[in-house]
């Protein structure tokens, strides 16, 4: 008798849970209400505004970054990632080699006016020519990947299809990362190498003045080694690689910079009210968008100066291929550095064989 009690009460007790589950769970497919009356997804306005805002909560995850539920400035990168860097990029890039082809189709291959003599003067050493080609050549190929990473998918994806464009993209991926050392190398050794040449002159505004004798035939500044407009390349190079390069050690290195917090709390000691306590993750998408925006400058400037150096002039190709020019290249575009050469070769002559 006591087991019959006992199961027919069990059983009472059961049917109540049954149906005090199942209404609640009705309730909460119906109203957004759940079991022990939470909030459930009527989130209290005070609760989402702090969350939303990337404030840190508890967590016993030992990635600092776990605490944040929710990373708003995410939203912000994106948009300016994939909007003004990514249009106005692409507005540069197209740009450039539309203004190189109307520039050619103005003024033509700029040829050497007194004729080629055949006749060489040693421009650039085996050492120059290293730096040059190992600085000029690892920027291409991060360039190249580096456009990948931000204009491939709309470009090359519908083309090569998913299977192939994730290929060379994971493999540019690794290129873009170890050619950077590359860069580094030769930036710190052109550097050194040419510095002493690129100091500005007054020879230079002259130069300037009359747009390097690029626009108008028969005409020929006064240029030392480096003319104004090399010297131009050269400090954003120096200037602009050293940046992108911090930049992209950090992004190689996450969570393990403050460039920018300490970048801004100098600039905030002129007046202006920059963010200077920055989170890991806002560094890190500091550094991404900064990234982009000096690679793109320098990619654009770069396109300008190897159309110059090649397809544009006749025999500028030669100073950094045998390294040798012919002197009536050298006497049109860098006359006061002939004249120091020779000055040179005077008062030192090369003893008789």
């Amino acid at each position: 008798m006591l087991k019959k009690i006992t199961a027919a009460l069990m059983m009472v007790f059961i049917l109540n849970v049954a149906v005090i589950s199942n209404s609640n769970i009705s309730l909460a497919q119906s109203k957004g209400e759940v079991p022990g009356q939470t909030l459930g997804i009527k989130s209290d306005a005070d609760l989402w505004r702090y969350i939303r805002n990337g404030n840190a909560g508890s967590t016993q995850m030992k990635d600092e970054l776990s605490s944040v539920m929710i990373q708003s400035e995410g939203d912000n990168w994106r948009a300016l990632r994939n909007g003004p860097i990514s249009m106005f990029g692409g507005i540069g890039l197209a740009g450039i080699i539309g203004l190189l082809i109307v520039f050619y189709l103005y003024r033509g291959k700029i040829k050497v006016e007194s004729g080629l003599t055949g006749e060489t003067i040693l421009r650039f050493a085996t050492l120059d020519r290293f730096a040059h080609w190992l600085m000029a050549g690892s920027f291409v190929m991060l360039a190249f990947t580096g456009l990948n990473m931000l204009y491939g998918r709309y470009v090359l994806l519908p083309i090569l299809g998913p299977e192939f464009f994730s290929m060379i993209t994971v493999g540019g991926k690794y290129i873009h990362n170890y050619l950077a050392f590359g860069f580094m190398i030769g930036l710190a050794l052109a550097f050194g190498l040419w510095v002493k040449h690129n100091i500005p002159t007054k020879v230079d505004w002259e130069w300037l003045k009359k747009g390097g004798g690029i626009f108008k035939a028969g005409t020929h500044p006064p240029a030392k080694k480096f003319n104004a407009g090399q010297k131009m390349i050269f400090w954003i190079t120096m200037i602009g690689g050293i940046s992108v390069s911090m930049s992209g050690i950090a992004l190689m290195f996450p969570f393990e910079t403050s460039m920018f917090s300490e970048t801004f709390a100098l600039l905030n000691m002129l007046g202006l009210d920059l963010p200077s306590n920055l989170s890991a993750m806002q560094e890190q998408q500091y550094n991404q968008l900064w990234h982009g925006i000096v690679s793109l400058g320098l990619t654009i400037m770069i396109i300008a100066h190897i159309y110059i150096g090649s397809v544009g002039m006749e025999g500028a190709l030669d100073a950094m291929n045998s390294g040798k020019v012919d002197r009536n290249w050298a006497k049109e575009h860098h006359n006061l550095w002939v004249k120091e050469e020779d000055e040179k070769k005077t008062k030192n002559p090369e003893p008789a064989e």
